[in-house]
Formats: structure tokens, sequence, C-alpha cells
């Protein structure tokens, strides 16, 4: 992880070589849809990398609002993850259970903090399994370490006033990972009261369209993949989910490109779907 672009990605391969050296930390960062009906704290404690210690999204959170896991403060994430054994100066390698899912929100959100040594483990927990790498199970037992948590200048996050800012500006480009049939309007919004459809103006490139088989696709199949969906990679771009969670999946892609002039629109569709005061584009 010599930079923040060629070290957005490790293999299991180089995580392996390396379990347990001082100074690199292992977070599993699962996280599941409500439907799932998955608890991911009772999955780690039967069965996590060895070192892990498990990463929160939901509790690690801005608690003051009603939207799913928004980024907290400064004070409250340097306090969350200290408490987790992580220090200012460790190399961080995020994982999750279901391949290259939720551990991209939990890389995104250190990078807001202005911690750049952290990396996405290619193909998370299935492909270590497969792999037949050791797992640990129970509490993990950090000791306390001093994170100093500042937000990142100029900040990859965008709120809804600068998503509104866009609908007249395009001055970046919106680019929404949900499924197409979400995009379109077709299929329902799994939150109760928000509207299907998307933001006027937005491109639609699904995150399973950049995953394959639970790892990142290729770097060039990655540009493929943008190209398609009508992205300029040397324009700014917004990316937007549901929740603010897959459209880190893209950001992550992004970074594997080079192109580091991205940001997450935090409150995602969850915001604007729910919002009725905000104009939505549906297709027949």
């Amino acid at each position: 992880m010599s930079d923040k672009n060629t070290g957005v990605i490790v293999e299991t391969e180089w995580l392996a070589e390396r379990l347990g050296r001082p100074g690199l930390r292992v977070v599993d960062a699962t996280w599941f849809l409500p439907t799932e009906v998955r608890d991911p704290r009772d999955e780690f404690l039967r069965r996590h990398i060895p070192g892990a210690v498990f990463f929160d999204i939901d509790a690690i959170a801005d608690a003051s609002t009603d939207l799913p896991h928004m980024l907290p403060d400064e004070a409250e994430f340097a306090a969350a993850v200290g408490a987790l054994g992580i220090g200012s100066g460790d190399t961080i390698v995020v994982y999750d259970a279901q391949g290259v899912y939720s551990a991209p929100r939990a890389w995104w959100t250190f990078r807001v903090f202005d911690h750049v040594k952290v990396a996405v483990l290619n193909g998370g927990l299935p492909k270590w399994l497969a792999e037949g790498r050791p797992v640990a199970a129970g509490e993990a037992t950090p000791t306390k370490a001093n994170f100093t948590a500042r937000r990142l200048h100029p900040e990859p996050v965008r709120d809804v006033a600068a998503m509104q800012g866009l609908l007249d500006s395009n001055e970046e480009q919106i680019v929404d990972a949900r499924s197409a049939g979400r995009f379109a309007g077709r299929e329902p919004e799994p939150r109760p009261g928000v509207r299907p459809g998307h933001i006027p103006g937005a491109l639609s490139l699904p995150y399973t369209e950049i995953v394959d088989g639970g790892s990142l696709k290729p770097p060039e199949a990655l540009a493929a993949a943008f190209a398609r969906a009508g992205v300029d990679t040397g324009r700014p771009v917004v990316t937007s989910c549901g929740s603010g969670l897959t459209a880190c999946i893209l950001g992550l892609a992004l970074s594997r490109l080079g192109h580091d002039d991205w940001a997450v629109y935090d409150g995602s569709w969850a915001e604007w779907g729910g919002r009725h005061d905000l104009p939505i584009e549906v297709e027949a």
C-alpha cells in the first residue's frame, strides 16, 4: 500500500503473508440488508479472519438522523475506531462476508477521515474460506489505541443541498449503483415511503456489473463497465445507491482505475426518494 491508488485492493495472498504483523489491522465490516435476516456480529463471533475486529456500520454512524448509517462526526469516529484497537499509524485491511459488498463503505469512511492506509480485501471472507485459510471465533479483545480523525478536504462526501445544485450545474456526473429495475422505477424500493425512480440526469451502473464472484473485476473490465454506462472517468463523479453503501463499491472501482475525483452522496436514495419535495425520473 504505497499510495492511495495502488493500495485500494489487496488480495488474500497478500494478507495471509502479513497476518499478525505489528501495525496491520484487519477489520470485518460485514453488513446485511434487513430482508436477509442475518446478524453480522453473530456471524463474526462464529467465524472471522484471525485478529480481526468487527466494524458495525450501523453503530459507527450518526445517531441523530433516521437515515441509515450516515457518517458520524470526527470525535465519534475516533472514539469508536480507537476502541477497536486501531491507531492513526496502522495499515487497515477491510473485508466482509459477501466478498466485496459492505467493506467498501468502511474503507470509504476511513478515507473521509483522512486515513488513506486502508484497503479492501478482494473476494473477502468467501475467497479466504475457499482457499482453506485459517479462521478464528469469539469476541475480539483489542487494546484501545489512539486514532485521530480529521475530515478530508475537499471532502469526498455530498449532501442533499449539493445534489440539488447538480440538477442545474451538471458539474459532477451522478452514477447510481442500484439495480437497473430500481433505477428505472420498475421495482419497488425496500424502504417504506421511499419513491421509485432516480435523481434526474443520473446514470445507471449497478454494482453487480463491476463485481464477479464476490471480487472486484480487473481494471480493464471496470473501465469498460463505466464506459458502457456513459460515465466519463475524466470528469468528477458522485456515486449514489439505496443508502450510501454500494455507492462505495463504485468509488472503490474508480480509485482502482486511478480516478480519485469522486464523492459519495451519503443520504443516497433513502434520503432523495424519501423526500416528496425533490424531483425524480422514472423510465417506462
